[in-house]
């Protein structure tokens, strides 16, 4: 049983007999000696992504749900939603643009390292690796002699995500992005 101190996003966890998934963890550490740590936590319901938000001491347990984590591989995406393949057996699952929420600036051709959440043999989420690679699709040009600096642009890439990026990065370069924090990591 998992305690709200250990809450990572992503995690799923079981409230009220529902399947749940953390998508947001702030913490609220007390000014005063006495005072406890506060977990404001944001659950999306894995089927319905109906959000829940509850407020969570340190010491409180939350019950583990039976779940599966398997390697997973985008496919394409269509009017449907976002198509995946399960790489063991090869069967395929769907999921909306609005299960995708967070994940979706990510979702591009080629994208590696993903996890699928399995709840009951159904689809109900995806994880994002730590890091992705990206082409670049728009940036300013590079100004000559700017390389010392530590003076960003912003980028712009194919699913819409925009970042900034190092001014001397052009065009076309591939990049390697945070996928936690949103930031640009370094040249691929």
């Amino acid at each position: 049983m998992p305690k709200a101190s250990e809450l990572k996003k992503g995690q799923i966890v079981q409230i009220n007999n529902q399947p749940y998934i953390v998508s947001l963890i702030d913490v609220k550490s007390p000014s005063s000696r006495s005072g406890t740590t506060l977990y404001k936590v944001r659950f999306n319901h894995a089927q319905t992504k109906q959000k829940l938000d509850q407020s969570l001491t340190g010491d409180d347990f939350l019950a583990p749900i039976d779940f599966q984590k398997r390697a997973i591989q985008f496919l394409y995406a269509d009017a449907d939603g976002y198509t995946f393949m399960d790489n063991e057996d090869f069967s395929q699952s769907t999921l909306s643009a609005e299960q995708l929420e967070d994940e979706l600036p990510y979702m591009h051709d080629g994208v590696q390292g993903l996890y699928g959440l399995l709840v009951e043999g159904a689809l109900v989420g995806v994880e994002l690796p730590a890091v992705v690679e990206m082409p670049i699709e728009e940036t300013p040009p590079a100004i000559k002699g700017s390389s010392a600096s530590a003076r960003t642009k912003t980028a712009r890439f194919a699913t819409g995500l925009e970042i900034q990026i190092p001014e001397y990065l052009e065009t076309g370069e591939v990049v390697r992005i945070n996928t936690e924090s949103g930031k640009f990591m370094s040249r691929a």
